[in-house]
């Protein structure tokens, strides 16, 4: 029971950590998705790109949107399900970026019937920069020789069309209005699970438990 006691303990301790580093991660992110844009990193920066200190930073990028080699990525919204619109934007430097244009529902995943929205020429785009999602989704595996996706996975997009010098990030677009209202930008969902207070009370309520349960042993061993 002693070595329960110390177990849980140890448990509600390591929540309590993760609580503060969980409060500290919400503070961080809610500064860069208020912060002003700035330009999106360039070659020279993406080694050094991390989640931790970059994901949701507020950023620009221009350039020509590749329309050809768009990719649709299945989604659930708040405006039900459908698919995020993941189009290539070459930049006057040579690189590429994909950028994630925003939602469209099940019956407008044909780019014919959303044309108005396919802008040609060089766009401005606004955003959160993005960290890629390698794999796919839970319990469902990204098939890029059916174009089938169910994550924005960069590298494996870029290698599925024949992209190079592509960023290691991907730009959630804000909610710009596109022509015809399609895609729908600005949906990104910016929050964090935060259970951990609820768990260290948990694991030092179970710690009390064990070291009551203890004490009734011993005390009965005593009598």
């Amino acid at each position: 029971m002693l070595f329960l006691v110390a177990v849980f303990l140890g448990l509600g301790t390591w929540q309590v950590q993760r609580l503060f580093w969980k409060l500290d991660l919400i503070e961080r992110v809610e500064a860069r998705v208020h912060a002003d844009p700035a330009p999106s990193p360039g070659p020279a920066e993406w080694a050094g790109i991390t989640a931790e200190k970059d994901e949701y930073r507020r950023v620009t990028a221009s350039g020509t949107f590749l329309h050809d080699r768009e990719v649709l990525v299945q989604a659930v919204t708040v405006l039900g399900s459908g698919f995020w619109v993941v189009t290539p934007l070459q930049r006057a430097d040579g690189t590429t970026i994909l950028v994630n244009r925003g939602f469209v529902p099940e019956d407008r995943r044909d780019p014919a019937s959303r044309a108005d929205g396919e802008v040609a020429g060089t766009v401005e785009v606004g955003g959160l920069l993005r960290i890629t999602e390698p794999d796919g989704a839970f319990l469902r595996t990204n098939v890029p020789h059916n174009d089938r996706w169910y994550s924005r996975d960069v590298a494996a997009i870029a290698a599925a069309k024949g992209l190079t010098n592509v960023a290691p990030y991907f730009i959630d677009a804000d909610s710009a209005p596109n022509p015809s209202g399609l895609p729908v930008g600005g949906l990104t969902v910016v929050q964090f699970r935060n259970s951990h207070l609820v768990y260290a009370i948990t694991w030092y309520f179970l710690a009390a438990m064990s070291a009551g349960a203890a004490y009734a042993v011993l005390r009965r061993r005593i009598g």
